[in-house]
């Protein structure tokens, strides 16, 4: 329902632009000031490596405790987006947060998972070969007994946080603001390739043509569960299976 009163139509812009400061707006622009540095270092872009999943202390459980709390972040900011729409009078059946359709969700998971997940490797590695992509490491954990588990978290947690807010939130927010559907589409899109720049061109290209696919899939469905799943299947992919396969198979950097 679009809001017609000036009072709540202001309030809901003012949430949006506070959510979005201190979640993945500011993580769009630390990602593209990541980007500049990396394009006015001397080396090229594909001779350079960003490792999505970083040791953050030298000690062990240190270090654990640290990542941790990167996984606590991500569920809180997707939950501060959830809380907010449930505050607002939006149903989290209305979002496909219910478990009516568990079976489908889960089916429907799977197969956006390979129809983005295939694609975006090729591009990841055209794009690295032409020179527009950094070498993007999945994970440079130390080899710890913790090391996977807490890889899978974070590609829970990483899916939770994106499909929440770049989804569900800012377009069933836009939409109340009166928003196009596809308006709200492309900014969903490009706000999603955006806070992956850090990655170089590539990961922006690829990560805005799943927001676009992601996010029309929503707006056709309303099932944000198959997006959850489908985002995780694809980060457990590449963060566990890179930990489990490096040093193992020869074209993985």
């Amino acid at each position: 329902m679009v809001l017609t009163d000036p009072g709540e139509r202001r309030a809901i812009t003012v949430e949006l632009g506070l959510v979005f400061t201190v979640t993945l707006g500011l993580a769009a622009l630390r990602s593209l000031l990541s980007l500049i540095d990396a394009l006015l270092a001397p080396e090229p872009l594909d001779e350079q490596t960003v490792a999505i999943n970083a040791p953050g202390a030298a000690a062990d459980l240190l270090d654990l405790a640290y990542q941790l709390s990167g996984v606590a972040q991500l569920l809180a900011w997707g939950g501060l987006g959830l809380y907010l729409l449930w505050r607002g009078g939006i149903r989290l059946g209305s979002l496909g947060l219910d478990r009516r359709r568990p079976g489908r969700d889960t089916a429907l998971g799977v197969g956006l998972a390979a129809l983005i997940g295939v694609p975006g490797l090729g591009l990841y590695l055209a794009s690295r070969a032409l020179g527009l992509n950094l070498t993007v490491l999945p994970s440079a954990l130390d080899d710890t007994w913790w090391r996977i588990p807490v890889l899978l978290v974070a590609a829970v947690a990483n899916s939770w946080a994106e499909e929440l807010l770049v989804v569900g939130y800012v377009i069933t927010r836009l939409r109340q603001l009166g928003w196009a559907e596809n308006s709200s589409l492309l900014l969903a899109a490009v706000l999603r390739g955006a806070y992956h720049l850090y990655q170089g061109f590539g990961g922006f290209a690829g990560n805005l043509v799943m927001g676009l696919v992601y996010g029309r899939v929503w707006q056709r469905t309303h099932r944000l569960w198959a997006l959850v799943i489908a985002h995780a299947l694809i980060d457990v992919v590449a963060f566990a299976g890179y930990a489990l396969l490096h040093g193992s198979v020869g074209w993985l950097p």
